[in-house]
């Protein structure tokens, strides 16, 4: 069926052909732009399901927020959700269904932190349905307790040694820029050889592309490991991304990053740790939290202060003299 704006009696109206006849439905404005929004508003009830699955309304989800950081992390989460949720109207989740997918995530060996997330990007999803108006109510979506922060961090001399155990080259390359930059593994997999200055020695994370802000992209000086690192990879490159295994990019890491971990002695590590451990390197050289959050890409300097500020090496000591007792 196709659609179309027609003046019919002085009104604009909706016009379809069907079954080789033409039919007319009034608009009820004589002012064309309303009459454009009247029939959007037409076309997205007429392809709204009578049933609405939780499926359909993550897809929505997606649709309307093309672009944004938390996409990509909901690209995965979704993987585990869909095949539990996937099928059921919102209105059928109820805290045992909940429960239930708690239980089989955990006998899938995922940590509570995890499951948290997941669930967490169900509950958004949920009142982004109730707030257009497709449900009438989101269903509350019970989750795991929050798991307190984890304090572990690397040394360098530990990430030195994980880069020597590092048996490919893409790998020792992207340890050294996470661990380098503090950025996250989804910036340096997309990153491009067209972002890597190496005359002001500048890397440049957010792609060009990128209408809107992303988690985490900014634009960081290069040291003189990432530099060096990095102009002997540019050398060798075959394609224009910078971590490739062959001649195609890298989307993970985790399997070669246990690899690496395992042979150098080291308990698991992630590429989130890398990022977490070059903060507080930066914190523990007294480097401002206002400077770390830049170099993170946080947009908020609050939220670096809340993880960092205690590793700062002047963190409370003057507060801490005004209760000293001279003895």
């Amino acid at each position: 069926m196709s659609n179309q704006i027609k003046m019919y009696r002085g009104v604009w109206c909706e016009v379809w052909y069907e079954g080789g006849k033409t039919r007319r439905a009034s608009l009820g404005t004589t002012d064309f732009q309303e009459a454009r929004r009247r029939l959007a508003q037409v076309e997205d009830i007429l392809k709204t399901p009578s049933e609405i699955t939780v499926e359909w309304l993550w897809n929505e989800y997606v649709q309307e927020n093309e672009g944004k950081a938390v996409l990509e992390t909901m690209e995965h989460t979704w993987k585990a959700l869909g095949q539990h949720f996937g099928y059921l109207l919102p209105n059928l989740i109820k805290r045992k269904t909940c429960t239930d997918y708690i239980e089989a995530r955990r006998a899938a060996g995922k940590a509570d932190g995890t499951i948290w997330t997941e669930l967490g990007h169900l509950s958004t999803v949920m009142n982004f349905g109730e707030k257009n108006d497709w449900i009438k109510k989101a269903p509350y979506i019970h989750r795991p307790k929050k798991p307190d922060p984890v304090d572990r961090y690397l040394k360098k001399a530990e990430v030195k040694t994980l880069i020597e155990c590092a048996t490919k080259p893409h790998v020792k390359l992207a340890i050294t820029i996470m661990s380098a930059t503090g950025a996250r593994i989804g910036a340096v997999s997309e990153l491009t050889w067209d972002r890597c200055d190496f005359e002001r020695r500048l890397i440049t994370f957010k792609r060009p592309e990128d209408l809107q802000r992303r988690k985490g992209r900014a634009v960081v000086p290069m040291n003189d490991t990432v530099y060096h690192a990095l102009l002997e990879a540019k050398s060798k490159a075959m394609t224009e991304h910078v971590i490739t295994w062959g001649d195609k990019p890298v989307k993970s890491l985790k399997r070669s990053l246990a690899t690496a971990s395992a042979k150098a002695g080291l308990k698991r590590v992630t590429a989130h740790l890398l990022r977490h451990s070059a903060a507080v390197w930066m914190a523990e050289e007294g480097n401002s939290m206002s400077e770390i959050a830049q170099f993170l890409g946080h947009s908020d300097s609050r939220i670096t202060e809340k993880v960092y500020a205690k590793f700062s090496p002047d963190y409370l000591r003057k507060t801490a003299k005004a209760t000293q007792l001279d003895m």
